[in-house]
C-alpha cells in the first residue's frame, strides 16, 4: 500500500472516558475497526490487532490502567510509511491523523539534507523494526543535531502487530489519576534527589528490592541508566531484561547466554522484564539500548527496545549508539520530567557539546506543550577563570617549582581537586550553577593570593618567585618580539618563552639594555611597570608609583621588596596593598621606601610584585642611594 500524499488531521474531540480505551481485533477486521474509531474517536475504543500475540494483549491490559482516556494527538508535520506494502490493511489509516502531510518512502532517496529542505518541520516514520536501517535513519537523525524542535519521531515494533500496537498507543490522553511517579534508577551516578523524583542509585541496589519497586509502581516517566548491551541494562545485581519469551528466536542470529541454554550472567530472580513495566514513558539511558536494525548485536527476541515497544509505554527513549550521558543529563532529565518537557530533546541537547550526533531516538509522539521553550544545546565550556586556575595549579604542583614540603602545597592540592570536579563534564553545571562555581573559585583564589603575597613579603626568596628562571630553562624562545618602552623611558623588547612541556608555563619578559630584565609575568596575568626617581639620599624616602594593568577585573594584591643586603636599612610603606582592578585600564599604586641614614651609597634596585589568580607578576627598577647633603 502506498501512503496518501496529503491528509489533514480531523478536529480533536473531547477524550474518550477511561474504561474502554482499546479493543482487540483480528487483522482481517482492522480496516473496519479503524474506520469506526476514526468516525467517532471520542466514543470508540482504539482497535489493536494483537489477537495472535498474548503478550501484546497483556500489554493492552496494563495500558488500560495507565491512561485516562482517548484523544487525538497533536500531529507532526510530515509522515512516511516505511515498507507500506508489508503493513496490514487499516494500519495506514490509523496512522494518518498522526501527521499533517504524508509522502511516499521514495522521497527518502537522495540525501537527508535535501529531503529536509523539501519537507521541513517535524518528521514521523512508521514501519517495522527491520526497516529502521542505517540508511536512511542515520542521515535523518544527524539532521536533527543541535536542532531546536523535535525533529524525528518513530513508531515501530518487531512485527506488524507491534507496529499497530504502538500506533494505537499514541491515541491515549494524559496518564490516569495516580499515575504520577517519576523515577530514575542509575548504576553509574549518585545524583541529587529533587522533590517529586524517586531516585535509586548503587547504594539503594544493595538494600532495596529494585525489582519490586519497578514492577510495583505505575510510572508516569521512568529512566534506567547503567552499563549493558542492546539486551539489558545493569542495575547492580538487578537487570532490565529485553527478553520477550513469547517471541520465537530467529535461527542464525547471535543471542545472549540464555539463548544457548546457559543461565543469565545476573541472578535470574532479579530480572525485570521490560514489557511488564507499567510506565507511560520509559527512558533507556544505556549505550546501544536501541540500535538500528542492521546494527543490532542480538536476535530481536532479546532486544530491550523491542521489548519496551511491546509493553504499555506510549513513549520509548533509547540510545542508538554510545553516549556520555551522566550527571548533567540526569539532572536535566529530572527537571524536564517534572516540567513536562521532552526527554529526547533534553538529553540530546545536554550531550550536544560532547559528541557530534544525537544519541537518543524518540519512539512515540512528542507531548511537549507548545509554549514550552526548546532546550538549548549544551557547550561544555567551563568558565575561563576555571581553566586559567586549572592551568596554573598544574604548573605549580607538577613542575617541581615548589618543593614537596612547600607551605602552599596542601591548599593548592585541595583547590586543584575542586577545579578538576568543576571541569569534569559529569559534574560541571550539574550540582552548581556557573555563578556558584565562580563565586566559590574566586573566594579560594583570593584567599590563596593573600597567602602568597604575605609569604613573598616575609621571604622574597620564596621558591614561587623563581618561576621565570625555572620555567625559562624549560622553554624555547617564541620568534615574535614586541617593541615596548621600559619604565626608565628607553626602548625595550618584550618576548615570550614557550614551555616545552604541558606543566611548564609560558613566561613573558621585557628586557631593557640599561635595566636588564625588568618585568616578568605569565600569560593572562597582570602587567606591571614601576616608576621612581633615579636617586634618593641617605635617610630619605623614595616614592614609587607602580602601574598595574590587570588581565581581568577583580582583586589584585601588590607588594614591594628590596634585595637582602638592603632590607635592614629600609622600611616599605605599605607592606602590601589590595586593590580592585577595573577592566584593562592602568591603575596607579603608591609605595614609599624609607632609608636609614647609615644606608651605604651605591646602586640598588627594588621589585614590585602583583598577585592575581595564583600568578605573580614582577617589575624591577634600579636606583641609587647618594650621600646625604650636609
Amino acid at each position: 500500500m502506498n501512503a496518501p500524499v496529503v491528509a489533514a488531521a480531523p478536529d480533536r474531540p473531547d477524550p474518550t472516558p477511561a474504561g474502554a480505551l482499546f479493543t482487540v481485533v483480528d487483522f482481517d477486521r482492522l480496516p473496519q475497526a479503524v474506520a469506526e474509531f476514526l468516525a467517532a474517536p471520542a466514543h470508540t475504543p482504539v482497535p489493536v490487532a494483537c489477537a495472535e500475540r498474548p503478550d501484546l494483549a497483556h500489554a493492552v491490559e496494563l495500558a488500560s490502567r495507565l491512561y485516562a482516556g482517548i484523544a487525538l494527538p497533536e500531529p507532526l508535520d510530515v509522515g512516511i510509511l516505511l515498507g507500506a506494502e508489508d503493513l496490514p490493511d487499516g494500519l495506514p489509516a490509523l496512522a494518518r491523523p498522526l501527521a499533517r502531510t504524508w509522502v511516499t518512502e521514495h522521497e527518502l532517496c537522495g540525501t537527508a539534507e535535501a529531503f529536509r529542505r523539501r519537507h521541513p518541520g517535524t518528521l514521523l516514520l512508521v514501519g517495522c523494526y527491520d526497516r529502521l536501517n542505517l540508511d536512511p535513519i542515520r542521515g535523518l537523525l544527524l539532521t536533527t543535531y543541535r536542532g531546536r524542535e523535535p525533529g524525528l519521531t518513530l513508531l515501530s515494533g518487531r512485527d506488524a502487530a507491534s507496529v499497530a500496537w504502538n500506533v494505537a498507543k499514541q491515541y491515549t490522553s494524559t496518564p490516569a489519576a495516580g499515575v504520577d511517579a517519576i523515577g530514575l534508577f542509575t548504576d553509574t551516578d549518585r545524583p541529587p534527589h529533587p522533590s517529586g523524583v524517586r531516585v535509586f542509585d548503587d547504594r539503594d541496589f544493595e538494600r532495596v528490592d529494585i525489582q519490586a519497586e519497578i514492577l510495583g509502581t505505575r510510572w508516569h516517566r521512568v529512566a534506567f541508566q547503567g552499563h549493558g548491551k542492546d539486551d539489558s541494562v545493569n542495575l547492580g545485581e538487578f537487570t532490565i531484561c529485553g527478553l520477550n519469551a513469547a517471541v520465537p528466536p530467529r535461527a542464525g542470529l547471535l543471542g545472549p547466554r540464555c539463548a544457548y541454554g546457559l543461565p543469565c550472567y545476573k541472578p535470574e530472580d532479579k530480572l525485570v522484564p521490560l514489557n511488564r513495566v507499567e510506565a507511560a514513558e520509559v527512558v533507556l539511558s544505556a549505550c546501544n539500548s536501541g540500535p538500528l536494525a542492521d546494527l543490532a548485536l542480538y536476535d530481536p527476541r532479546y532486544q530491550l527496545l523491542l521489548n519496551a515497544l511491546d509493553g504499555p509505554a506510549r513513549t520509548i527513549v533509547s540510545a542508538v549508539s554510545v553516549h556520555d550521558s551522566d550527571r548533567p543529563e540526569n539532572v536535566a532529565w529530572m527537571r524536564a520530567a517534572l516540567a513536562g518537557a521532552d526527554s529526547v530533546d533534553t538529553l540530546n541537547a545536554g550531550l550536544a557539546g560532547s559528541h557530534p550526533y544525537p544519541a537518543f531516538m524518540r519512539f512515540g509522539l512528542p507531548r511537549t506543550p507548545r509554549d514550552m521553550p526548546a532546550p538549548t544545546p549544551s557547550e561544555h565550556r567551563p568558565d575561563p577563570l576555571v581553566l586559567t586556575a586549572g592551568r596554573r595549579l598544574t604548573t605549580l604542583l607538577t613542575s617541581e617549582l615548589l618543593p614537596h614540603n612547600h607551605a602552599l602545597r596542601p591548599r593548592l592540592v585541595k583547590l586543584a581537586r575542586k577545579v578538576d570536579l568543576w571541569l569534569a563534564r559529569p559534574t560541571h553545571l550539574a550540582d552548581q550553577s556557573p555563578e556558584e562555581i565562580r563565586s566559590s573559585l574566586t573566594a579560594d583564589l583570593q584567599s590563596l593570593d593573600h597567602v602568597i603575597t604575605e609569604q613573598v613579603v616575609a621571604n622574597p626568596e620564596n621558591e614561587i618567585m623563581s618561576y621565570p628562571a625555572h620555567f625559562g630553562d624549560r622553554s624555547s624562545l617564541d620568534p615574535q618580539v614586541r617593541e615596548v618602552t621600559c619604565h626608565c623611558g628607553r626602548p625595550a623588547q618584550e618576548f615570550t618563552r614557550r614551555g616545552l612541556l604541558p606543566h611548564v608555563s609560558d613566561t613573558i619578559c621585557a628586557v631593557c639594555m640599561r635595566c636588564g630584565d625588568v618585568t616578568f609575568r605569565v600569560p593572562e596575568a597582570p602587567s606591571l611597570l614601576a616608576y621612581a626617581a633615579d636617586e634618593v639620599a641617605q635617610g630619605g624616602e623614595l616614592e614609587v608609583r607602580a602601574v598595574l594593568t590587570a588581565a581581568r577585573p577583580g582583586p589584585v594584591r601588590l607588594g614591594l621588596f628590596v634585595p637582602t643586603y638592603l632590607r635592614e636599612d629600609t622600611t616599605v610603606v605599605p607592606a602590601t596593598v589590595r586593590i580592585r582592578a577595573v577592566d584593562d585600564r592602568p591603575q596607579d599604586v603608591a609605595f614609599r621606601v624609607r632609608f636609614a641614614a647609615e644606608t651605604a651609597p651605591q646602586a640598588y634596585y627594588f621589585t614590585v610584585f602583583a598577585v592575581q589568580d595564583l600568578a605573580v607578576s614582577t617589575a624591577r627598577r634600579h636606583f641609587g642611594v647618594v650621600p646625604r647633603r650636609t
